[in-house]
Formats: structure tokens, C-alpha cells, sequence
């Protein structure tokens, strides 16, 4: 009796450790196909016209760790073709963006700061590699940058009020001045703060009806190329941002000289290469703001916002 009533047990036993058998064998057959599975690197594009082209020279350049020399990836090393194509692409937004109201501007910015915010984690990795961060200070960084697009965003209807107004005039007529957006501005953007410093240069050209031509740090580049793709899927109409990778020197020159090109931020040059690109400027007449040592995680006051702005004055009689 007692020989029968163990059998049954002793064979319910002997399928569960076979099942336990199976278990492990595929759990361990699963870890090492995870184990031998290819990593898949990013491909880095540049951002032009609300589009993601590879340079068209398909030339490209390594980035390393800022800290360890590790590959990170090969990002595009843009031509002078490239930037006369991103010149065209701004300058084509221009009508587009700058007519727009300046509320929904204010609320095509704060999409932007939404969608990076989004993104938060794939740019504190970018930014810890780029600048040699740890992931609390870069994380510190992005949360920053997210907080300086919110900021910018929402002076686009308000710096109106601040810079233009009505001018005390004596005679039967009265004249406003407003301000109205440059046009295309070239933005070199800072070598050391690849995402704040970045915002800190492109969020006030945009927010006051500009259109950008970005050339991306030509040390840490890829924090700005993602920050394509996040303007990519914001409301951001195509050609008002558009973000070059590659040399500095090489890529500012020909905007600084470009006839379409009617402002210039030379953030991420240095002493030589803005006296140089200051001086091609002059030929066209373009507005230069000149590099200076500034703290990016500072408070950033209104001077970019009213750097990138005309005032036009209207006269007008007095009615009886």
C-alpha cells in the first residue's frame, strides 16, 4: 500500500526536476545569446531643413570620451556645402517663423524643453561622456538646460514690451518702435558646455523670430546632434534650427562671409578665429556678437535676446 502511494510522488518529483533541468539549461542558453549579442551604435547625422543628412563630402570624424579616450561615435564633418545648404534652409523659415505670433512661438519652445525633458537620460550619458562629467553633475547640466529653454520660452511675448514702446514726440503725430527679428543668425556654439551652453546661444535667436545656422562644438558635437532630433519631433517648422557638426574654423568662414547670413554669435570661437570671421562680417555688414568668458549655468539676463533684434520706428499723424 505504502509502496504504491510512493510511486506516483516519487514520479511527479522526477518530472519536476527534469522540468528545473530545462529551466536552466534555457535560462542559461538565453544569457548567452544575450551575452554574444551585437551592440547597436547610434549614426549621428547633421540636421538641415528639418531633415537628417549625412555630409555631403560623407566625410566624418571620431569622438572620445572626454575623460577615458573611448570611441563614442563618428560624427558627419560637415563641408562649406553643407553650410551654404543650411544657409538656404534658414533663410527660406525665415518669412515663416518670424511672422508667426510670438505666443505660439512661446508654445512651439516649450515643446521643445517637453521633449528634451523626455529625453533626459539618453542626454545626461551624452553630456557625462562629452564634457567628462559625472552622471549627478551632468545630470544637474541637462535638468539646467531644460530649465534655460523654459525661461527663453517664455519671454517670446514679453521682450516686445520691454525693448519697443511709444516715444514722447511733440507735433500732431505719434511714432512706435517694436522690435523685429534680424534674420539668419550663425550660432558657433560654446566649446566647453556642449547642451547648456548650446541652449543658452540658440534658445534667444529663435525666441525672437530668428532662424539658426548652429555649428555644433567641434570637440563634444553629439549632445547637439541629438538635440536635432529632438527639434525634429517638436513643432519646430523645418529650416528655423539647423545643427552643423565638424572644424569650427572651416565651417564659420563661409558663413561669416555668406550675403544671407545677417548676424553671427561667435560663442565657440577663439581670440584668432574671431578676428578673422569678424573681419569677412564687415563685408556684408552683419551683426557680430563677439566671445567672451562667460559662465554658462549663470543667470542669463536679457543681452541675447536684444542682440538679435531691430527696432523699427513707425510715425503717424493724429486724426481730427
Amino acid at each position: 500500500m505504502s509502496e504504491k502511494s510512493e510511486r506516483p510522488e516519487n514520479s511527479e518529483r522526477s518530472e519536476r526536476s527534469e522540468k528545473d533541468g530545462k529551466a536552466e539549461r534555457t535560462g542559461k542558453s538565453g544569457m548567452a545569446e544575450q551575452q554574444a549579442r551585437l551592440a547597436v551604435f547610434k549614426t549621428y547625422k547633421l540636421y538641415v531643413g528639418g531633415k537628417f543628412p549625412r555630409s555631403e563630402s560623407g566625410r566624418v570624424y571620431e569622438v572620445t570620451d572626454s575623460k577615458s579616450g573611448q570611441w563614442l561615435a563618428n560624427a558627419p564633418l560637415a563641408s562649406r556645402k553643407d553650410a551654404r545648404d543650411a544657409v538656404v534652409a534658414a533663410r527660406k523659415a525665415v518669412a515663416g517663423w518670424s511672422g508667426a505670433t510670438a505666443y505660439n512661438r512661446g508654445q512651439v519652445l516649450y515643446r521643445v524643453a517637453e521633449m528634451l525633458e523626455g529625453r533626459r537620460e539618453q542626454f545626461v550619458r551624452e553630456v557625462a561622456e562629452a564634457e567628462g562629467l559625472s552622471k549627478a553633475r551632468a545630470a544637474a547640466a541637462v535638468d539646467a538646460a531644460v530649465d534655460r529653454w523654459v525661461w527663453y520660452a517664455g519671454w517670446t511675448d514679453k521682450i516686445a514690451q520691454v525693448v519697443g514702446g511709444a516715444n514722447p514726440v511733440a507735433g500732431p503725430f505719434f511714432n512706435l518702435s517694436t522690435p523685429e527679428p534680424t534674420g539668419v543668425v550663425a550660432v558657433l556654439a560654446p566649446q566647453e558646455s556642449s547642451l547648456l551652453g548650446l541652449v543658452s546661444v540658440l534658445a534667444p535667436v529663435i525666441a525672437t523670430g530668428n532662424t539658426a545656422v548652429v555649428v555644433a562644438s567641434q570637440r563634444a558635437p553629439l549632445p547637439a546632434l541629438s538635440f536635432g532630433e529632438v527639434l525634429a519631433s517638436s513643432d519646430v517648422p523645418s529650416g528655423v534650427v539647423n545643427v552643423l557638426s565638424g572644424r569650427t574654423a572651416e565651417l564659420a568662414a563661409p558663413l561669416a562671409a555668406h550675403g544671407d547670413v545677417n548676424a553671427l554669435d561667435l560663442a565657440g570661437a577663439d581670440a584668432d578665429l574671431a578676428v578673422e570671421l569678424e573681419a569677412a562680417a564687415a563685408d556684408t555688414l552683419k551683426r557680430v556678437r563677439r566671445p567672451a568668458a562667460e559662465d554658462w549655468a549663470a543667470e542669463p539676463g536679457t543681452s541675447r535676446l536684444t542682440a538679435w533684434l531691430e527696432t523699427k520706428t513707425v510715425w503717424h499723424p493724429i486724426g481730427v
